[in-house]
């Protein structure tokens, strides 16, 4: 999915953090809401302002920025 024409990251709007277009909705609120179990249904009714197609985009965004930028992580055997 582009999610570049459903997800902008201005300034003026937000703060400069990404949103869903059209909206103040932060990506990441969508994504913590994902990450805890809610359900599409709930997180929609819970933002009338966006569709399906926003939380797609959402989890694009998201796995776009996953395969750009290592996270390091305690080692196990630590």
């Amino acid at each position: 999915m582009d999610w570049t024409n459903r997800i902008i990251l201005d300034p003026a709007i937000c703060h400069g953090q990404a949103c869903i277009a059209g909206t103040r909705v932060l990506v990441s609120v969508l994504l913590d809401n994902l990450a805890a179990g809610w359900p599409e249904e709930e997180i929609l009714a819970s933002y009338p302002s966006i569709g399906t197609e926003d939380l797609k985009a959402a989890i694009s965004y998201a796995a776009d920025l996953a395969r750009g930028r290592v996270v390091e992580t305690p080692s196990a055997a630590a």
